[in-house]
């Protein structure tokens, strides 16, 4: 099956409606039990657009490296996170949402128009933003985004693996693979740990188990 790669037409068709500049958002870690959800935002210089810019999850992790490398050379960017305390104060779907508002927040120019992947816009972003389903292989700023997000957060992980060995999180970044869940139970919770995800909740407050 031949991959759909992401192009300018959501960015095209908002420049054609006067709205300028245009930034893509997308966030990254959602799914893992450990560490921040991290979120980006990218304004691309249409005139200078990396080459090879796609899903983050469908590009090998030296690809992605390069990309990043090239997005932050040439687009104006910001980088943003949702704590472990935010998610499990807020629910992941909100803390999401908050480190994408944080990461348009922080972008050198304002942009007029966001392009957030998914079917959801976060609330601070309303009234100037449109969700894009599998935004990250349809558009390119948002594929851009979550190039350098992904990149960012897997560098975060890496580093809180030194921190914390055993569990893998250099590998699976916090994803619930059956080496995080048997260091969780052999090893404990850390102060990494979203206590609200349930294989870290059971442990914590279920007589240490981590089935359902």
């Amino acid at each position: 099956m031949t991959r759909t790669l992401p192009d300018f037409t959501y960015e095209t068709a908002a420049h054609l409606r006067g709205l300028s500049p245009i930034a893509g958002t997308d966030e990254v870690g959602r799914g893992p039990l450990a560490g921040p959800v991290t979120a980006c935002a990218v304004i691309l210089d249409p005139a200078r657009i990396p080459a090879g810019l796609g899903d983050s999850k469908a590009l090998s992790a030296a690809k992605r490296e390069r990309l990043y490398a090239e997005i932050m050379a040439c687009a104006q960017v910001s980088i943003a996170h949702a704590t472990v305390q935010e998610i499990d104060a807020l629910n992941i779907l909100r803390a999401s949402h908050l480190a994408m508002e944080r990461a348009v927040a922080g972008l050198p120019t304002p942009p007029a128009h966001v392009l957030v992947d998914g079917n959801l816009i976060p609330a601070g972003l309303k009234g100037r933003a449109e969700a894009i389903v599998k935004g990250d292989a349809k558009s390119l700023s948002v594929a851009a985004a979550s190039i350098v997000a992904k990149v960012t957060r897997d560098r975060i992980m890496v580093d809180l693996a030194q921190q914390h060995p055993g569990y893998g999180w250099e590998a699976n970044a916090g994803y619930p693979t059956k080496l995080h869940l048997d260091a969780l139970l052999n090893l404990g919770v850390t102060a990494w740990h979203r206590r609200s995800f349930k294989p870290v909740y059971n442990i914590l407050y279920q007589d240490n188990s981590v089935s359902d």
